[in-house]
């Protein structure tokens, strides 16, 4: 959910599905017991309710809106997701803007996984998620801590490059995307949680060829990609640039290729 609206590509995300569903199940391992026995949950920054679909799972009961502002990815969450819920509960689906977006009713968790880097200033927009949330209930997020990463750094590099400067410079999110973990601990605590943060690094070993770039043409990429739409011979040139730097900085084994990715948790409970 950039700024800049990236266009996004459900098949391409999902080809990563497994390893980019892992630090969803690892956050919703530390949400404790909500509040409610028909729990209310939404997800912010859904995307093709993949991992959406995990909160019924934890929570049968629950009613559980994604929201999202890419109409190819609620297409296919929709499609592949919303209705009842074996546990009597129920998953839908609805556009928002997370930049805008304020719980209307309260709710019992409001979740958010790997969306918030793409909002500038989302800290500013934790007070307003946290009086959405029941007394008891929770506020909990995961986003990337890797734009220090050379995934990214070659990146911005390229897109900052002369010829590119005018048109790319300032598609790409910077380091300061995401708050480092000891702020977002500070944030929480200061509207009045219990919070608990922390980071993993993750190593994923990646199969097939140039699978790094594979996996950014899914996320990080997506707004060079969107920006040179209409110009392929622009795109390709970035795209061979930016996979000979790659497979530099990211040699593949002979078991495949490791990926590091940081990421950052949080979980924020509201006294009962």
């Amino acid at each position: 959910m950039s700024v800049h609206n990236p266009a996004w590509d459900p098949a391409q995300y999902l080809r990563h599905a497994g390893h980019r569903a892992r630090p969803f199940a690892d956050l919703l391992a530390r949400v404790p017991a909500l509040p409610g026995d028909r729990p209310r949950i939404a997800d912010l920054g859904c995307g093709p309710g993949n991992v959406t679909a995990l909160l019924a799972d934890r929570w049968p009961t629950a009613h559980i809106t994604g929201y999202d502002n890419s109409p190819a990815m609620l297409d296919k969450a929709v499609v592949d997701h919303q209705g009842p819920t074996p546990g009597g509960g129920r998953l839908d689906f609805t556009p928002a803007d997370v930049r805008t977006w304020t719980p209307a009713e309260p709710h019992d968790l409001i979740v958010s996984n790997a969306t918030l880097q793409w909002v500038p200033g989302h800290p500013d927009r934790f007070a307003d998620w946290v009086a959405g949330v029941r007394p008891g209930g929770t506020f909990a997020f995961q986003v990337p801590g890797n734009f220090s990463a050379p995934s990214h750094r070659l990146m911005r590099e390229l897109a900052r490059s002369a010829r590119r400067r005018d048109l790319l410079a300032d598609v790409l999110r910077h380091e300061d995307a995401v708050l480092a973990p000891e702020a977002y601990l500070e944030r929480l605590t200061g509207l009045g949680c219990a919070a608990d943060v922390w980071e993993t690094t993750y190593i994923h070993l990646l199969a097939g060829e140039d699978p790094v770039l594979d996996w950014v043409k899914g996320t990080g990429l997506r707004p060079v990609l969107t920006a040179l739409a209409d110009d392929p011979a622009a795109r390709e040139e970035f795209l061979t640039e930016y996979r000979a730097a790659l497979r530099e900085a990211y040699p593949a084994g002979p078991h495949g290729t490791p990926f590091p990715f940081r990421r950052i948790f949080a979980v924020a409970t509201k006294e009962a």
